[in-house]
């Protein structure tokens, strides 16, 4: 028994082995792996000497465009071929098919520039500047066109939720703007980004959560903004961040629907039959009156509804001429008024007592200091204020 074990398990170990040569084939350690002077997720620019003999094949993309984008396109259109004739890009305006295409020619060298090229039109066609849109040629930049038209069905919750997305003032589209490091623009039924392919990442998610009604955007750039202050400390860096992340649970709160219609007692009897015309016209007499008086009754209620009519108007119209009501200023007679009064003539006259001793002492200062200088004074003036006096 034990042979046989041991035979199997020689076999099962074999064949493990084999296993385990066929799956690391190729997964060969290279030199360049641990090279520290290597940056594995840096973008080389590209250099024409590597494809000197150019492009096999013709490549051509083209997009339509609306047509309230027709006049701005033929206006930005010149810098835009410039800008493509440097990578040997050739473009073209089609206005009659409201169409722009792009083609590879025999100076094309780097063969990505035509998918880059598409990416300029496909921008341009959603209402980016052109300016904007042509930062989508450097190898950094990339570009994400999200279309958000078939994630809501109702109209009036669509624009609500893409409002919930621009914010206002576009204070929520800056912020995203700003942590994501991605422009962003949201025009019709699409959303158009360019940025990192990490924060075209984080775009995406945003926004479907914000249309499908799943998160709100503001809870998202809460979320954004405490990662950006976890960065920063190198000490979390191999740690599982979703302890110090905020949760957001959804609440629907139901509200009461009041039913205004009060529930009639039930009875097993049908409701009493309405009377016709004719058992009105018959009540009243009506009936059996001849067609000139019925006619001549109308017009007597005619005449009086008109007359109703008229007095009213004339009343509203006549208001605008009725003077208002002046303000009566009642006298108050009682004590309590006369004993007011009689205290601020109390307070009145020792005001203007205090103002008379304070006027005489004034003078008096005045006059003494005037008999001071004439002492100090020459004797010819003396002798003057002397006969004067």
């Amino acid at each position: 028994m034990r042979n046989l074990e041991e035979d199997e398990n020689g076999v099962d170990e074999e064949e493990f082995q084999k296993k385990e040569k066929r799956k690391g084939k190729h997964d060969k350690p290279k030199p360049w792996d641990d090279d520290p002077n290597i940056d594995h997720w840096k973008v080389e620019k590209f250099d024409p000497s590597w494809n000197e003999g150019g492009m096999l094949e013709v490549s051509s993309f083209s997009t339509l465009f609306p047509q309230y984008r027709e006049k701005y396109l033929q206006e930005a259109w010149p810098t835009v071929k410039s800008a493509l004739k440097q990578y040997g890009i050739a473009c073209e305006l089609n206005l009659v098919e409201g169409s722009m295409t792009v083609s590879t020619t025999r100076k094309t060298r780097d063969p990505y520039i035509i998918i880059k090229a598409r990416d300029l039109i496909r921008l341009l066609s959603r209402s980016v500047s052109a300016p904007q849109a042509i930062k989508i040629l450097d190898d950094e930049m990339q570009c994400d066109i999200i279309k958000i038209s078939g994630l809501v069905r109702n109209k009036e919750r669509f624009v609500k939720r893409r409002q919930h997305l621009v914010g206002p003032n576009s204070a929520t589209l800056k912020a995203l703007e700003i942590l994501t490091g991605c422009y962003i623009l949201v025009q019709g039924n699409t959303v158009a980004a360019m940025g990192s392919f990490k924060g075209l990442k984080q775009i995406r998610r945003i926004v479907e959560e914000c249309m499908l009604n799943k998160m709100h955007p503001v809870y998202n750039i809460k979320v954004l903004m405490m990662k950006k202050e976890l960065e920063k400390n190198p000490e979390l860096a191999q740690e599982n961040w979703d302890r110090f992340l905020p949760k957001f649970k959804k609440k629907n709160v139901k509200q009461k629907k009041f039913n205004s219609k009060e529930k009639k007692e039930y009875t097993p009897f049908p409701p009493p039959q309405q009377p016709s015309k004719i058992d009105i016209q018959l009540e009243t007499g009506e009936y059996f009156l001849s067609n000139k008086r019925k006619s001549a009754k109308i017009w007597q209620e005619k005449r009086e509804k008109q007359a109703e009519k008229t007095a009213e108007n004339k009343r509203k119209r006549e208001e605008a001429f009725i003077p208002p009501k002046e303000p009566v200023n009642l006298v108050d007679k009682s004590e309590d008024a006369n004993n007011n009064v009689a205290d601020i003539t109390k307070s009145l006259k020792k005001k203007t007592e205090k103002l008379g001793k304070r006027k005489s002492e004034e003078n008096l200062n005045a006059e003494t200091y005037i008999m001071g200088s004439s002492e100090h004074a020459s004797g010819k003036k003396s002798k003057k204020q002397r006969s004067s006096a």
